[in-house]
């Protein structure tokens, strides 16, 4: 019997950690960035055509429930235009999917539970209610993470679009063709902030006063990082300074700005570790050091 329980126990082992090792190298795979980037040169943004075109009949679904409100409907544009969603049915395509979720799970659960026949049936109408309320709540958190995200894509990508930009400056190009170049070497790099400068770049070309074509940089990004470039930019375009003098400077500062930051999360992480390090840490040190001597005194208070 003992032998049969141990064999079971072994097989059912070796499953989960088979399991295991398959779904981690699914995962690896599926977030390889190489494989993301070979994926993009072969089928540029077909999955992401196909989503919007889904997307879009939902639009006039959500238009019935867009809020009254003038400012509740200005945050949720500027948080799904930072999130890069640029249509103009974004709003509605976006509240349609919450209508479609705050449908669908109670649908599904409805379903589920008839597999639960010990739940009364005002606790499945409650449950119901709670995710129907959970289908019109996580899509804003779904567009708030979406947000940050993309947020701290453009934050990483700034630095070498900087360090990029004031080497074309210095190299004798314009501030358009410098602009041009840098959103062309990050194109596959840093994809999200070459597309913001090729849009900058665009309009430029189109006749778009450069001013206002750098002021539209930052309003799409929302940085803080960029919002001191563009200000820099404006003021040296007003003002007839020279712009690789600026950059240099700017770089320089912005380096110095990040050191500081660094310094500021290295000094945190004592802090940080006190919490692990007495619930997780000290628990065993205190069994190892402690335990053998513990059980050699009960041991004698028993004899």
């Amino acid at each position: 019997m003992n032998t049969t329980l141990l064999f079971v126990t072994s097989m059912l082992a070796v499953a989960a950690f088979a399991l295991s090792v398959g779904v981690l190298s699914w995962v690896v795979k599926y977030r390889d960035p190489v494989r993301q980037r070979l994926a993009a040169l072969v089928t540029p943004g077909s999955h992401e055509r196909r989503g919007a075109r889904a997307a879009e009949r939902l639009a006039p679904l959500g238009r019935w429930l867009l809020p009254g409100s003038k400012d509740e409907r200005a945050r949720l544009g500027q948080l799904l235009f930072l999130a890069g969603f640029r249509q103009a049915n974004a709003l509605g395509v976006f509240f349609g999917v919450k209508v479609v979720l705050a449908i669908a799970l109670p649908v599904l659960w409805w379903g589920m539970s008839r597999a639960l026949p010990t739940l009364t049936s005002t606790q499945v109408v409650f449950l119901a209610g709670c995710a129907a309320f959970l289908g019109l709540i996580l899509p804003n958190q779904w567009l708030e993470k979406r947000v940050e995200r993309r947020q701290k894509r453009l934050r990483d990508a700034f630095p070498d679009a900087l360090d990029l930009l004031v080497i074309c400056v210095e190299a004798g190009l314009g501030l358009a063709a410098a602009i041009e170049r840098v959103a062309l070497e990050l194109k596959y790099s840093h994809p999200d902030l070459a597309q913001e400068l090729a849009v900058v770049n665009v309009e430029m070309r189109a006749g778009v006063d450069r001013e206002t074509a750098l002021q539209g940089l930052n309003t799409r990004t929302g940085l803080p990082e960029i919002r001191g470039l563009v200000g820099l930019l404006v003021q040296t375009l007003r003002f007839g300074t020279g712009i690789a003098d600026t950059l240099r400077v700017y770089a320089a500062e912005f380096r110095d700005a990040r050191t500081q930051q660094a310094e500021e999360r290295a000094a945190k992480i004592g802090t940080k570790l006190i919490f692990p390090l007495i619930f997780c840490e000290f628990p065993a040190f205190f069994a190892v050091a402690i335990g053998p001597a513990a059980l050699r005194i009960i041991d004698i208070f028993n004899r």
